[in-house]
């Protein structure tokens, strides 16, 4: 489960709007065979990637007919098998099949379960597991809990907002490229599933950015809301020259971002301190080298749901303490 639960928290912010799932399958001696993870909305469910992963099957481009493929070629092939899922297998009818009737036609031997799932959509796979093989819930219950926290946070309450920043070993977040390239891709992607970008007008002026999403697919940049009271900006720099999106200059934060779901604030220190009452959570680039500049303070608002290696970095995410 500990493995499962690592590999989602590696897509946390790329499922949306999905939570984010991994999956474990194990022999019956618990030997390790395949795992699977929901990378991004229209791709197979964390269970249906571990299954097609176990089965060697690579196209899974459209999940529909994996689903129905797997079914029909391989029924009761892991019988003798169990699978660790961080989330409750999905149970109804969505933009794919659920879950759990992949489960039960497969023939696992036992499902276990970290985080039951509190969509009532999509909730019950236990419940109809239960009737044809071995189902254990609550298996490092506070780790998967925090795995979906900011998912289920999303669903109640709109504008989600999280603060992006990237710092140094020893906190400072000045002074040029901080994060490593794959962290710098990570970001892209990011950005493709959020609907609003936020950032400060003076960085706009200093960094002249572009902040697409070359370097994911390069489709689907989000708007972006330039926080300044003054339209005081060279409209010749790379920010405003991106096709389909929007580029709105305002200080009126609350006025703009109360039109979009999923807003990503991009910026330093100041930023983060003029907004930070309205921040939902934290995610956190660190890098593994030290650097002289100035540092971020966070303060204690926030608390860790967690901090994980990735490639030549770690990212952190935190919730803030009062949700």
């Amino acid at each position: 489960m500990q493995r499962a639960i690592l590999l989602a928290w590696k897509y946390q912010g790329l499922t949306f709007p999905n939570p984010p799932v991994g999956a474990v399958i194990v022999d019956d001696k618990n030997n390790f065979v395949a795992s699977g993870v929901h990378k991004s909305a229209g791709l197979p469910h964390a269970e249906l990637d571990a299954v097609a992963n176990a089965l060697g099957i690579s196209d899974k481009k459209n999940p529909n007919k994996l689903h129905e493929f797997i079914i029909k070629e391989y029924k009761n092939h892991f019988k003798n098998h169990t699978i660790y899922v961080t989330l409750e297998p999905c149970n109804h009818y969505g933009k794919t099949p659920p879950c759990s009737l992949l489960l039960k036609e497969m023939g696992f031997k036992k499902v276990v379960i970290s985080s039951l799932d509190k969509n009532k959509t999509a909730s019950g796979g236990a419940q109809f597991l239960g009737e044809f093989c071995k189902v254990e819930s609550g298996v490092l219950k506070e780790q998967g809990e925090a795995l979906v926290s900011l998912f289920n946070l999303w669903i109640k309450k709109k504008p989600f907002i999280f603060f992006k920043v990237a710092v140094s070993k020893n906190s400072v977040y000045t002074g040029g490229i901080i994060s490593s390239q794959t962290s710098r891709e990570l970001v892209h992607k990011v950005r493709e599933k959020t609907d609003l970008l936020v950032i400060g007008g003076e960085s706009v002026r200093v960094d002249r950015p572009t902040l697409d999403t070359r370097l994911s697919s390069g489709k689907n940049p989000p708007d972006v809301l330039i926080l300044s009271k003054n339209d005081d900006f060279d409209k010749t720099i790379p920010l405003f020259g991106i096709e389909n999106r929007k580029v709105i200059i305002s200080s009126d934060f609350d006025k703009i971002v109360k039109n979009y779901d999923f807003v990503m604030i991009e910026g330093g220190e100041n930023l983060y301190k003029s907004l930070k009452d309205k921040i939902d959570s934290l995610m956190i680039f660190q890098s593994s080298k030290t650097k002289d500049g100035k540092s971020f303070e966070f303060g204690v608002d926030f608390k860790r749901l967690n901090k994980f290696n990735y490639f030549d970095d770690t990212i952190e995410w935190k919730i803030r303490k009062d949700i």
